[in-house]
C-alpha cells in the first residue's frame, strides 16, 4: 500500500512541477514590475506567493 501511495505522489509531482515553474516565472516577473513601479503592496504579495511556491516545490522534491 505504501508503494502505491508513493507512486501516485511521484506521478502527481511530475505533473505539478512544470506548472509550478511557470507560476514561479510569472510571479518573478510580477515582482520585478512591482519593484520597478515601487508598489510596496504588490512586492509583499509576490514575495509571499514565491515563499509558498518554494515551500510546495521543496515538499514535492522530497
Amino acid at each position: 500500500m505504501k508503494q502505491v501511495i508513493k507512486t501516485l505522489r511521484r506521478t502527481d509531482a511530475e505533473k505539478r512541477i512544470p506548472v509550478m515553474r511557470m507560476e514561479i516565472d510569472y510571479e518573478l516577473a510580477t515582482l520585478h514590475e512591482a519593484i520597478v513601479n515601487e508598489d510596496i503592496n504588490q512586492i509583499e504579495v509576490s514575495k509571499q506567493r514565491l515563499t509558498e511556491l518554494r515551500r510546495e516545490m521543496l515538499e514535492l522534491e522530497v
